[in-house]
Formats: C-alpha cells, sequence, structure tokens
C-alpha cells in the first residue's frame, strides 16, 4: 500500500506575477494545487480578506498560508509599521483558515524592529495557533561585494524560532547548503518554499529540477518524516511568453513536487526486513530558552 503523505501542495500567488492574485486562484484549481500561499502585495485583491474569502469559496481553493508584506516594494502596504503588518497578517491567517504567516527577518536599517524580532516573533507566536514561520534568505552582491541587508542574520537558523520556513531559491542566492540548513532547523521546518536556483547573485525562483538545488531530496526526505507543513511553490514566471507557457511551468512544478513526495512514500510502503531506517528530520540545535 502507498502512504500518501501529510503534506498539501500549494501554489504561491507570487508565481503567477505580473498577473493577478485572482489568476492565481483560477489556475490552482485548474491544475489541481491543494490550496494557495497569499503574497501580501500591492494587488489590492491580496490586501482584502472578504475578497480573498471570495475567491476561496468560487475556485475551491483552500487558503493555506499568508505570506507578510515584508518586500521594498510593500514598505507601505498595510501600514509603515512592520509590526502592524504581522498582526494583520496574523488576523488575515485567522479568519481565512490559513494555518501559516510567513515573514522575512528584517532589514537591518529597520533597527528597532530587528532589536525586538526574535522576542517579538515568540510573543505573537504565543498568542494565536498560527504558525509564524520566519524565512531564511540571502546576502545581497554587487560585483565583488557582498552586503548583509537583513538582520539579525539572513541564516535565520542562526536565532531562536519556533517556526522556520525554507526557501531553496534563496539558499541557491546565498551559496548555502540547503539540506545543512533543513537539519538545522530540525522539527521546527513548518514551512516550504519550492523553488531551484543556480548560485546566480539574483534570486532565481526557477522551476524546481531546473536548477542545482537538493529539491527533489528534499521532498523525499520530508515524505519520511513528520512534517506537518505544507510545500508551497515558488517559482518565477515573468518570461513566460504566453499564459499556457506559464501554466505549463507550474502544471510541471505541481508535477515535480507531487512524483517526489510519492516516489519516497512507494519505497517505504513495503520496507525489507534487513532494510535500514528510513531517515527523519534531525531536532536541529538545542532550543534557546525563549525570553
Amino acid at each position: 500500500m502507498v502512504r500518501v503523505p501529510d503534506a498539501k501542495v500549494a501554489l504561491s500567488t507570487a508565481s503567477v506575477y505580473p498577473e493577478s492574485t485572482a489568476t492565481a486562484f483560477e489556475i490552482a484549481g485548474r491544475l489541481g494545487y491543494d490550496g494557495v500561499e497569499v503574497m501580501v502585495w500591492t494587488d489590492p485583491v491580496s490586501q482584502d480578506v472578504e475578497a480573498l474569502r471570495r475567491l476561496s469559496d468560487y475556485h475551491r481553493v483552500p487558503i493555506l498560508a499568508i505570506h507578510a508584506p515584508c518586500l521594498l516594494i510593500t514598505q507601505r502596504v498595510w501600514s509603515t509599521d512592520p509590526w502592524t503588518k504581522l498582526q494583520r497578517a496574523r488576523s488575515a491567517a485567522e479568519r481565512l483558515g490559513a494555518s501559516t504567516v510567513v515573514v522575512h527577518p528584517p532589514f537591518r536599517w529597520q533597527r528597532q524592529y530587528a532589536r525586538d524580532f526574535v522576542t517579538g516573533i515568540w510573543r505573537m507566536a504565543d498568542e494565536t495557533d498560527v504558525r509564524f514561520a520566519v524565512e531564511n534568505m540571502y546576502p545581497w552582491r554587487y560585483r565583488d561585494r557582498e552586503v548583509l541587508a537583513y538582520a539579525p542574520d539572513w541564516d535565520v537558523t542562526k536565532d531562536d524560532y519556533r517556526h522556520f520556513t525554507v526557501d531553496l531559491s534563496h539558499t541557491a542566492t546565498a551559496r548555502s547548503d540547503a539540506m545543512s540548513m533543513v537539519e538545522r532547523m530540525g522539527d521546527r521546518l513548518g514551512h516550504i518554499h519550492l523553488a531551484d536556483g543556480n548560485g546566480s547573485a539574483k534570486d532565481e525562483h526557477l522551476v524546481p529540477g531546473r536548477g542545482n538545488q537538493p529539491c527533489a531530496e528534499l521532498l523525499e526526505r520530508l515524505a519520511g518524516s513528520s512534517f506537518d507543513g505544507n510545500v508551497v511553490i515558488e517559482v518565477n514566471t515573468r518570461r513566460a511568453m504566453s499564459s499556457a507557457e506559464r501554466e505549463a511551468d507550474l502544471a510541471e512544478a505541481l508535477a515535480f513536487t507531487r512524483l517526489h513526495l510519492a516516489s519516497a512514500s512507494t519505497s517505504q510502503a513495503a520496507p525489507v526486513a534487513s532494510s535500514p531506517p528510513q531517515p527523519r528530520l534531525s531536532h536541529g540545535r538545542p532550543r534557546i530558552r525563549r525570553p
């Protein structure tokens, strides 16, 4: 018997840019995604909880996660105060039935926010059942120079958070070891942004399988573990020459993800008596006592 993995596969609304949030729901429903992650950005629909609820109901596509407005272009979305943004993201997630809020570490110039970020995220996480999953980022590079734009650090495993998001396009841009990062996250890994990359200084977000990141290895490992989060396809389709080409890329990404989740499950369906136990995600480094 084949064990079906618990992880759901969702489409990030960012994956259809420059098309709209509404288009993402339509494509997710048509292709058979399990849900969507809403990237809250300058599209007014992405900021409107009732509009999102109507799209979810109409297309019968659940909203599984909310990505808080943490980008440079969203500095004025849902207030200029970063804590207000996170409060509104939590409220949206609670009202829409989403399990996770994805959040980036602060920009280094957000000094007070950065100083309070770790303790503040713990405080907010204690106030809700919604997961605040802090996402790994990367150094910014220009020619031979490296700029550390995020604080406390782009490598979020250096700080203590209840839940993490791992993004494999970001590990590619950081030129870091994705599987080592997953090991450090341990059982606090709560959310996946699945995309690929080749180590460019630019954040590529390629369709999984088109770069050099261990996308297949990660999925197979998740399927053999106790991971209970969501796998979100977050790819860049801006260069698609047509809506059909964009949809084909998103169908390919979904097929890749389901294949590697299921292939690991199939291989575990009838284990040989002498086979070694299946690997699980480690518990990472010891948890720091939170404030």
